[in-house]
This record gives C-alpha cells, structure tokens and sequence, in this order.
C-alpha cells in the first residue's frame, strides 16, 4: 500500500512511478493532496486509470506557488519524461507567447514560439486569458495592429484603439512611451496602472456606469493574472542549479532543482548526516559524475574556492549567487517550500499551530473530540489522535453517550471528555499536549469544566466552529480567525474533519445495527 499521508494540500505536480523508478504518468492539481488520494480511494475509474493504479509504485511531488506554474510545470515534466499513460504530446504545442515586435512602431502579436526578432512575454496557459491580456494591453496603450503602415487611418481611429501613427496622430516619442508602458504592464510591473484602473472603476461605479465599471474590472483581472510570474519556466540561455537545505539534529535535509535554459526539469532530495564541512563535501560529489551548470543558486555565502573547483570542472566560468530579491530569490524560496513538503511537513503543522495560537511550545500529541446524532438518536462521541502531525489510529476512541437524554452537545462533550480523562489520571498516563474540540464556546466551557471536575487544571483546549472556522480559547470571548490558507488552520480542520469522519462512522454503524436487529 503506498502512503499518501505527507502529500500536501499545495499546488503542484505529481508524478507516479512503476516499480522500476520509471515515471509513468504526470499530472498536475490544486490541491495535490485531494488528486492524489482520488485515484486510490475512487472505486469507478476507466479501463486506462485503473491499468495505470495497477502499476503505481512511488510517488512525488512538486509543489509549486499557484495552479498556472503547476499547469507549466506538468507540460514540461511530460515533455522531459514521456509517461506511458499521458496522452501522446508528439505533435503538441507549448502554450502561446505574446510578441512586441522590433519594428518602427512595435506592434503586440501572438506568437506559438519564443524564437525570431521581438521581445516575449508568457507562455500562458489559457488562451482566453492571452487574448484577453493582449486586448487589453493594445486598448490600454492603442498600439498598432496592421501587418504594415497604411497611408490612412483605418476604423480602429475612429474606436479609440489605436493612436494612428500612420498618419502622425501620435508622435514617435509619444508611441515609444506607450510601448515601454505596455512593456511594464507584460512583465508584471503594473501597481501604478492597476491604482488609476481602480480609482476610475470606482468613480465610474459611483457614477452608475456600471457598464463601463464592469469592463474596468475585468481590464484588472486581466492585468492582475499579469502579476503571477512564472517561477517555474523562464527565458535563460544558460542552465541553472537551485539548491535548499536544512540541518536539523545533526542530520542534513537538501533539496536540488536542476533548471535547464529557463525550465524547471528535475527535482531531487538528499538526507546524510551533518558533518564539517558537508556541504562542501556534498557539493564535490554531487558534481563528480555530472557537469555544473553555469550557475548556481544557494540561500548563503560558501567557500570562494568552491566557485574556483566547479569552474574548473565545467571548462568555464561557474558563478555562485545568494539573491536577496527578485526571480532567483523567489525561485529559491520555491527549493524552500519543497523542502519543508518533502521532510518537514507534520513538524511544520505543529509550530504554525503553536505560532497562531500563542502557545507555549508545539503540540506534539493532539486529542480531538466530536458528537454525532441523527435526530437525537444514535448519538455517539469520537476522539481521533494525531502524533508528529499525523493520525495516531491506535489511539483512536469511541462513545455511546450514556448519561444524556435528547440533543445536548455540550453536556455529550462533557461526557466524553471525563470518560478519556477520567482513565488517564486513573493510570497515570500522560495528557495530550492540546485538547480540540467540534463546537464553538459553550463546547470550550463544557470541556474546560469537565476536567475541573476531574481536578486537572492547565489543560490546553481550544475549539473550532464550522461555519466560519472561528477558533475559541480560554479566558477570550471574541474567537480568533486565522488566515484560511495558514498551515495553522488546515491542521486545525485536518484534525476536526477526521473527529468527525470517525464519529459518523461509528453512528452509521450504530444505526446498520439496530435496523438488521
């Protein structure tokens, strides 16, 4: 059975593998997790996807900053591997550029490849969204369109679209301006065009032309998917190696990214002992069997005679970078993610909870409760445990409620919460580190109270309530609303969402009885 438990809930790539490491299938997802877990928990899958699950033996990922880098990233990882069960990409094209022209008066154009006179801007991914930015930038700047300069204006004068310089309308150094902005606004430098945008879609709404507020909204979103740079393919002429690592008790965690002209073609993961020196060590070894590339790209200063000995390997100049900013930081900070993905994930869950929360230290062991009832019958209580950031199942529990008579949450939960605790100060086990419970603060309190009445005191308890995700703490009546795309949150959710699963369950299971009874 192959473990999908780490995969993240991130953007990105996944890749499957047969039992020999060769990669079979590539495809990519917005939350990988959620994709992945699909193929080996669906039970209705076609001829072909259950053929491939049949071979699956490994997988990996690749996490990527949003669902347009993983779209770039699949269609490179397919062209570099050809799986077996991805449709045949032969005859495919990459995904369109958009071209400004080296002309006298540059025009904006589609272009299927970067290659020729012209500077590029993309790829994108959808051409709807292409023709939708290029629209937009020749609106905005009322660029040419015509393959040559006519000697009399055309109907795009008359609309407002184009600034005629066929006949003089607009004055070279005028046109020239209009480019550069066009230009700014295509590789993403667009703050101060999108602040005018808004003010006017703002002061046209007020003035209720909606109409004409509308097509400003939509002219930002345009410009606004501008601003999602691809840190996953870039134009370079020269190979790039990206390299994170970590050391954590005495052991090494390093992720390499191998990027080819501009494209993110590999990824690999190591783990060894620190020692003196290791990372020098690991770079001589990495690099004894396989050229350097022009350039690499690190997160800290290394000994200069390390630049020296990898030029000398190469046959010419190596250059070691540590980026501060820019498209080399932001792809370094990617190496970065897709380390904490790759080892330290159900560590990081527990310190983003503890950061969030204000608490004293990371929850290590974490016990949650939930009630279920199908009108007032049945009504069961769950406990699920997760340790390390991961589910604990042999310390799972369930509860027929016993002492309450119809629906009273808050009386179940105190229920449940003595009867855990109750045998734990009985045995001399130790508590968990923090206490969850399904509910808002009359749960909170009737937790808190329970354990009072057991005499323990100190206990960490927070609660979490569905509807708005709102967590209650102790001594605090405004609950907290934590970012709903923090590490700290999805855990949280993660480990409510499993009380749950658990206690519906065991309800259903209840209820299949007394029916077959």
């Amino acid at each position: 059975m192959i473990d999908i438990s780490g995969i993240p809930e991130n953007p990105g790539c996944y890749l499957y593998a047969d039992e020999h490491g060769t990669i079979i299938y590539v495809g990519k997802a917005k939350n990988l997790k959620k994709r992945v877990s699909n193929y080996f928990t669906k039970k209705d899958h076609d001829a072909k996807t259950r053929s491939l699950v049949s071979h699956i033996a490994s997988v990996d990922v690749v996490v990527t900053d949003n669902e347009t880098e993983a779209f770039l990233l699949e269609n490179t990882l397919i062209k570099k591997h050809q799986p077996k069960y991805n449709i045949d990409l032969k005859d495919a094209k990459r995904y369109a550029w958009i071209e400004l022209t080296w002309e006298e008066y540059p025009r904006l154009v589609i272009a299927r490849r970067a290659t020729g006179n012209g500077t590029f801007f993309g790829p994108f991914v959808s051409a709807a969204e292409r023709d939708r930015v290029l629209n937009v930038a020749k609106k905005i700047f009322h660029l040419r369109t015509c393959r040559k300069l006519p000697k009399r204006p055309c109907l795009r004068l008359h609309m407002q679209s184009c600034s005629a310089p066929c006949i003089g309308v607009v004055s070279p150094g005028e046109y020239e301006e209009n480019v550069k902005k066009a230009s700014l606004l295509l590789k993403g430098k667009s703050t101060e065009l999108l602040t005018r945008l808004r003010d006017e879609m703002a002061a046209r709404a007020k003035e209720k032309e909606y109409e004409r507020a509308l097509a400003l909204r939509n002219e930002i979103t345009a410009i606004e998917h501008l601003s999602e740079r691809q840190h996953v393919e870039r134009r370079r002429t020269y190979d790039q190696d990206v390299i994170a690592w970590q050391v954590t008790e005495g052991r090494v965690y390093l992720v390499v990214f191998n990027v080819e002209r501009g494209t993110l073609t590999n990824k690999e993961e190591f783990t060894f002992d620190a020692g003196e020196d290791f990372f020098e060590e690991f770079l001589v070894q990495y690099y004894s069997d396989r050229e350097p590339p022009k350039e690499l790209i690190l997160d800290r200063e290394t000994d200069p005679a390390l630049a020296s000995f990898l030029s000398v390997k190469k046959g010419q100049q190596v250059d070691i970078m540590v980026p501060q900013r820019g498209d080399k930081r932001l792809l370094l900070d990617l190496a970065q993610k897709n380390l904490e993905v790759a080892f330290f994930r159900d560590t990081l869950k527990s310190v983003e909870l503890a950061a969030a929360l204000n608490l004293p230290f990371a929850p290590s062991v974490i016990e949650c409760f939930d009630i279920s009832h199908l009108a007032g019958t049945a009504m069961v209580g769950s406990m699920v445990q997760f340790r390390d950031g991961k589910p604990d199942k042999s310390n799972y529990r369930r509860f027929k409620i016993k002492t309450v008579e119809g629906i009273d949450d808050f009386a179940s939960i105190a229920e449940i919460v003595k009867r855990r605790y109750r045998r734990l100060v009985e045995e001399h086990a130790p508590f968990p580190d923090l206490v969850i419970v399904d509910g808002g603060k009359g749960q909170l309190t009737a937790t808190r109270e329970a354990l009072a009445s057991l005499g323990v005191t100190g206990q960490l308890v927070i609660a979490i309530a569905k509807r708005e995700e709102d967590i209650y703490v102790p001594n605090d009546d405004l609950p907290l609303r934590l970012d709903k795309k923090s590490i700290a949150l999805r855990y949280v959710q993660e480990i409510r969402n499993e009380a749950h699963r658990f206690a519906i369950t065991y309800n259903r299971l209840l209820r299949k009885k007394k029916i077959v009874g």
